[in-house]
């Protein structure tokens, strides 16, 4: 390896986590308390649905009437669509609400190789499916972090198909700074003996504090599944492709967001204490279009904005969508 990729794998590497950073350890697999909001929220049922896309099968949960404008949810790395089963039910009474699992990750199909537009293609077939294209108003994409950066692809390249993208702390960095990226992986995801075992070990990526456990506990618990190892060992292990990014990091090196001619609106949203979108990154950002993007910071809130100050995000996000452009 050369001097050059050593110092590239040294800036891609994140910090080892400690101790704190396993935020459901202390509970030994009981779930933390959690306020009344949340509780209905969770209680919400989803509908499921499923679409082939290429091969692999994609999964998506709805909520709400799906006659009303479309929404379309998208997660970030290694997550999956129960990250907004506390969010999308304060949307479904105006919006016919679907997220969908990104290939690789959640419960939809892993794939032998990964890519932005085959992302993009996705979600574009996932809203055909799920009917979000029948109304006559096109549906309005919210997206977080990797999310974001797959919904800003799909905007340059399926713009006109929606009425604009909220984008919420995704990083493009500014000329000459080294891009994000998790680390490469050289091992499959690790098998644990039970559910308490796997949850103990769960943390966000990037590393960063969380207050609201219980938020963090129903995401975790969803990332989960019976899996068998590669010595044939049974257990639970976290249901993402441990080796996307690795399949991936060609392209993702060769990205280039430095020209957002894209077909609808943005705005850009990001967390008061992001350690990805900060005031430089921030300003960055929003020079990529003329007039400048908007871009809405929620206060006390770190790169997990939906997580940190849910209600807060909810908030915010409604505000945008009652002034968004007509489309």
């Amino acid at each position: 390896m050369s001097a050059a990729d050593k110092e590239k794998d040294r800036v891609d590497s994140r910090a080892e986590p400690a101790e704190a950073d396993f935020l459901l350890k202390p509970y030994k697999g009981k779930r933390p308390p959690a306020p009344e909001w949340f509780d209905l929220a969770i209680g919400k049922q989803a509908r499921t649905g499923r679409v082939e896309v290429d091969g692999a099968s994609i999964n998506w949960r709805q909520w709400g009437d799906p006659g009303k404008p479309g929404m379309l949810l998208a997660h970030g790395n290694g997550a999956h669509s129960h990250w907004w089963d506390f969010i999308a039910p304060f949307f479904a009474e105006d919006w016919n609400v679907v997220a969908p699992d990104f290939s690789g990750m959640g419960d939809s199909d892993w794939r032998d190789s990964y890519g932005f537009s085959a992302f993009a293609k996705e979600q574009v077939a996932v809203c055909e499916a799920a009917g979000l294209f029948a109304h006559q108003q096109k549906p309005i994409i919210v997206a977080h972090s990797f999310g974001g950066i797959i919904s800003l692809v799909t905007a340059l390249q399926h713009g006109d198909h929606f009425s604009g993208a909220v984008i919420v702390d995704s990083h493009i960095e500014p000329p000459g700074k080294d891009r994000p990226r998790p680390p490469k992986r050289q091992r499959p995801n690790r098998i644990y003996e039970d559910l308490t075992a796997a949850l103990a070990r769960f943390r966000l990526a990037p590393l960063q504090p969380c207050e609201n456990h219980f938020a963090v506990d129903h995401i975790a618990r969803h990332s989960i599944r019976e899996m068998t190892g590669e010595k044939g060992e049974q257990g639970i292990s976290w249901k993402f492709d441990p080796f996307l990014f690795s399949k991936l990091r060609a392209e993702w090196d060769e990205l280039d967001l430095t020209r957002l001619d894209t077909k609808c609106p943005i705005v850009f949203m990001r967390g008061e204490k992001s350690e990805l979108v900060g005031p430089d990154v921030s300003a960055y950002m929003q020079s990529l279009q003329d007039p400048p993007v908007p871009m809405i910071t929620i206060p006390d809130a770190y790169h997990h904005v939906m997580l940190d100050q849910p209600l807060a995000f909810v908030a915010a996000v409604r505000g945008l969508l009652a002034a968004w452009p007509e489309r």
